[in-house]
């Protein structure tokens, strides 16, 4: 399996498997880096004997953890095969790759310092900001910001290489994490204003209120999707359709007017639930979502 060439260095022979021969160390004794990542793999199942590692790590290595893992199979080592590469495409900016040499690298507090401005621009736009101290709407501004980043990078398949524009990340009326999030604040300013009983409800659901329902009822299927697939894009499509839903079901039907008291109480109960199951998408994607906005 592995031989030594004239000139002292070692190599492995993956030709038989489709791949091709690779050095694993230097003629000076030295290591490469697939030598160091064979290491680290045997150190790190020492420490936190798994049953499953997962190298979150761009499609450039590809290849590279084709060759990991097997070289790890055929030295038999009994966490081979639990080793899974989560493969991502590379994010670039609408001026094209982040490229080091050219000066094209953005900071991330740089970065993060544009999204709160476009928050806040956004935001007041809306004129929604009254009765916020400036402590309130720093962190909500934040909030925002953070979120329309993460959900940006989230809400696309991870092979996929994507082009990130602040602009665009964050947009109250489109695919994006503050959508969402403005859902969300709208749901809990009904529901702090009405009063849900603790009753049983029977009552015929318009097609509205039974898509929504049904929506909800996906929300555990989607959580093991996402996770049996390494794909948190899942997520960010269920929230957002979620949103998307619930405004379409408020706009149609009234919520505090309803046509009749266990008509109200159904809808307030589906809010509810929309809200809270809203907030435990976005919590497995690591963004907040405001209570006011």
């Amino acid at each position: 399996m592995f031989y030594q060439k004239d000139d002292g260095s070692v190599w492995i022979d993956l030709t038989s498997d489709g791949l091709d021969e690779k050095i694993v160390q230097r003629k000076d004794g030295t290591s490469v880096y697939i030598t160091q990542d064979l290491g680290l793999a045997d150190e790190k199942y020492k420490d936190f004997p798994y049953d499953e590692s997962i190298y979150v790590i761009a499609d450039e290595q590809n290849y590279h953890m084709k060759v990991l893992k097997l070289i790890l199979q055929k030295l038999g080592k009994p966490y081979a095969d639990s080793i899974h590469h989560l493969s991502y495409g590379l994010v670039e900016l609408p001026s094209g790759r982040m490229k080091t040499r050219e000066g094209t690298v953005v900071d991330a507090d740089d970065l993060m310092d544009e999204l709160v401005n476009v928050a806040a621009a956004k935001t007041e736009e809306l004129g929604k900001v009254s009765g916020f101290s400036e402590a309130e709407l720093k962190e909500l501004y934040e909030t925002i910001a953070l979120g329309a980043l993460k959900f940006f990078l989230l809400r696309v398949d991870p092979k996929k290489r994507m082009v990130f524009n602040p602009e665009e990340s964050i947009d109250f009326h489109g695919f994006t994490g503050p959508f969402i999030q403005y859902t969300h604040a709208r749901i809990k300013s009904v529901l702090r204003t009405e009063t849900i009983a603790d009753t049983s409800i029977n009552t015929d659901l318009l097609p509205l209120e039974k898509e929504l329902v049904f929506l909800l009822e996906q929300f555990g299927v989607t959580i093991q999707q996402a996770a049996t697939e390494f794909n948190p894009s899942l997520l960010a499509i269920y929230a957002f359709n979620l949103s998307k839903l619930f405004n379409s079901f408020y706009a149609a039907h009234s919520i505090r007017n309803a046509e009749s008291e266990e008509k109200k109480q159904l809808r307030l109960k589906i809010s509810l639930l929309t809200a809270k199951t809203i907030a435990a998408t976005m919590k497995l994607l690591g963004i907040k979502v405001p209570e006011r906005m």
